[in-house]
């Protein structure tokens, strides 16, 4: 470690937490979205419904924090939502 860089190498470090933890929530968002897109190809509404609020709760969480705009988790909400809707009717 050189002396002149100390703050440039602390975020250095901090960036790659950072990064590490965002993609680890975007993942989880993704293998949501799979489980309710899995579940209504199924005809599973239960199934759908559950995986639904599961990926509901991954998605609002990684947006309160910033991951994930909030446009962008208000239309991935909003496509699931149609899909399992489409289930009931």
């Amino acid at each position: 470690m050189s002396t002149k860089n100390l703050s440039a190498e602390k975020r250095m470090r901090q960036n790659e937490k950072r990064r590490i933890r965002n993609k680890s929530a975007k993942s989880a968002i993704r293998t949501a979205a799979k489980k309710v897109v899995a579940a209504s190809e199924k005809k599973d509404e239960a199934a759908a419904k559950a995986a639904l609020l599961d990926m509901i709760k991954s998605i609002d969480t990684a947006a309160r924090k910033g991951i994930v705009k909030k446009n962008t988790a208000a239309r991935k909400k909003s496509r699931m939502q149609k899909l399992v809707n489409k289930l009931g009717a």
